[in-house]
């Protein structure tokens, strides 16, 4: 969609940038800021990723071209873009360390414990723009959530919401950086804030702390070896060499923002849709694989988890049992399940596993 320009010219400009911030949070957002158009500087840094091959099978990462670092070519009109951040974590649940020490748990990366944040962002951007418009009139926007062609951390950081660290995540000094981002595209000029400032300093934790060595600089994740992306983004199979880095990680990883020392000013979260839901906070890998394709489509309903689908799904827990400690019962599982099985790349895994439980 194009923008129309706002006929608006009475409009101070200043007291409407402040007053979406003070919307913002009472609609629950943590913080708001905005920021410019020129993402000139993120685009440069997107071609030169792009060009090591980094993005690994994610082809919608290229596939957009200068869009994604033009704001005003994906969505034209765009002036200004709002940017938000929604805290998701819980600073009681099981601690992720504990979890990757037990081997016969299932580790989810945090962000994926309750509903999907898609549906909960989205909707409060729309609550946000439309007290906009209450205020301005009709006014071209889109809002976005980790959707469509948008640098969310290039944008977030120039809003002033934090800065980029080394493991490429957004960090925020008041509250580490487990939270989501969401941005609404805007024709209105509204005055922006200021660029974050870097505060990682010479602390190298998560480039150490990754299993895989996934980070291969600073601000540089070689996807095709990041668990996150093996576990979510990937569909085919997930190589052998990384399969016992993988541990009892079944979705996502968060171990470079588990040992970043900004986490110690997590806050917790006030969306009890973020809460978890069917005990994946530490739950026992046996009775995750015991899921049936139904079941897992009724227990993971509204979850970002549904959508890597069974197949993956099963995939991720059968590494994490060849990872388990030996067991006859963890045998017995994967043999059940390989002969109600026809999928190969599926099938491959499971034999993995079982020759990893039956090695002498």
């Amino acid at each position: 969609m194009g923008m129309s320009h706002s006929p608006i010219t009475q409009i101070n400009h200043q007291a409407l940038a402040d007053q979406i911030k003070s919307w913002g949070l009472e609609l629950g957002f943590n913080a708001v800021g905005i920021s410019d158009v020129d993402l000139s500087e993120a685009g440069a840094y997107l071609n030169q990723w792009l060009a090591k091959q980094y993005h690994g099978e994610m082809a919608y990462m290229s596939r957009h071209g200068s869009k994604r670092y033009t704001p005003d070519e994906m969505i034209p009109g765009t002036l200004s873009i709002i940017s938000v951040r929604l805290d998701y974590m819980q600073t009681d649940l099981t601690p992720y360390q504990q979890l990757l020490n037990q081997p016969d748990k299932g580790a989810v990366s945090r962000y994926a414990l309750g509903r999907d944040y898609h549906k909960v962002i989205r909707s409060m951007l729309k609550h946000l723009a439309l007290k906009i418009e209450a205020e301005v009139g009709p006014f071209g926007h889109r809002v976005f959530t980790d959707s469509a062609p948008v640098m969310e951390k290039a944008i977030a950081e120039k809003a002033g919401l934090g800065w980029i660290g080394k493991h490429s995540n957004v960090l925020n000094s008041k509250a580490g950086s487990y939270f989501f981002l969401g941005e609404i595209y805007t024709d209105l000029p509204l005055p922006v804030d200021e660029k974050a400032s870097y505060h990682c300093g010479s602390c190298t934790a998560c480039i150490d702390a990754c299993p895989t060595q996934a980070i291969v600089a600073p601000f540089q994740v070689d996807a095709r070896r990041c668990i996150s992306y093996l576990t979510i983004e990937n569909h085919g199979e997930i190589p052998l060499e990384f399969r016992k880095a993988m541990g009892n990680r079944i979705y996502g990883c968060d171990d470079c923002q588990m040992v970043c020392p900004w986490n110690k000013f997590t806050q917790d979260t006030q969306v009890a849709d973020f809460l978890p839901r069917h005990q994946l906070d530490a739950p026992e890998l046996l009775a995750l694989f015991s899921w049936d394709e139904a079941q897992f489509l009724k227990n993971t309903e509204g979850s970002p988890i549904r959508r890597i689908g069974y197949a993956a799904w099963t995939r991720n827990l059968a590494v994490a049992l060849g990872n388990a400690p030996k067991d006859v019962a963890v045998v017995d599982a994967l043999q059940n399940k390989k002969a109600q099985t026809d999928d190969a790349m599926v099938l491959e895994h499971l034999e993995w596993a079982l020759g990893e439980q039956l090695a002498l």
